[in-house]
């Protein structure tokens, strides 16, 4: 609790002393825990709320980690902001090209490829920790669709509200989506050849009745 309050009062002396980039008319900070992340249009503005945020914490007992502490220039100019750096006690803070904030990677360039490929990454390592239990015979269909939509698809999804979807990322989620289902749906009986093959993305959607990843993603963001 005291913590808090003495976080509070430092974001507090930055809104009253400087007119920071406002949306709906609020102030642009995200603050979680002692993670706190500034929003500026202005390079210099930024440059003087982190100093009186700096100032105003020492005042309360904070002390900022100069080490832990980076910047990052979005802008479709790379050299954007190069020529210019932000210090504390004399002590530079680095400047990144991206960085992760409450599990999601944000960009320099804004783009949303490389936060789709993480997540995909990590729900791959779901699959594949639980595929037994995905192919097993002793575990019905319903149960396994709910191993993946608790286990891999909240994976996936997560942050997606934010997406911005192009038809490549569109079809690495299909992809990924549609190596999940056979797993769970198995093989199927061809009378004809007698033999089993892969059952075609068609019959997948008709066994899947939920909608599919990238109709969700849609939705989520509407």
């Amino acid at each position: 609790m005291l913590f808090n309050f003495a976080l509070e009062y430092a974001i507090r002396k930055v809104q009253v002393n400087h007119v920071s980039l406002k949306l709906n008319g609020t102030h642009q900070f995200l603050v979680c825990a002692d993670d706190i992340n500034i929003f500026e249009g202005i390079l210099h503005i930024i440059k003087e709320d982190a100093q009186t945020l700096i100032v105003a914490s020492k005042e309360s007992g904070l002390e900022l980690n100069a080490d832990k502490t980076k910047y990052m220039v979005m802008s479709r100019d790379q050299n954007a902001g190069r020529r210019h750096n932000i210090k504390s006690d004399d002590r530079s803070f680095e400047r990144v090209e991206k960085f992760r904030y409450l599990g999601t990677t944000l960009t320099n360039r804004n783009s949303i490829q490389e936060e789709i490929t993480s997540k995909l990454k990590t729900a791959n390592a779901c699959y594949h920790s639980v595929q037994n239990f995905l192919s097993s015979s002793l575990l019905s269909k319903n149960l396994k669709i709910k191993i993946y939509k608790t286990t891999m698809l909240s994976v996936v999804l997560y942050g997606c509200e934010t997406w911005s979807l192009t038809l490549r990322e569109e079809r690495g989620l299909r992809v990924f989506k549609n190596r999940v289902l056979r797993r769970i749906f198995g093989s199927k009986w061809d009378g004809v050849t007698r033999e089993w093959g892969k059952v075609h993305i068609e019959e997948l959607n008709d066994l899947y009745c939920s909608p599919n990843i990238v109709r969700v993603i849609k939705s989520r963001r509407m």
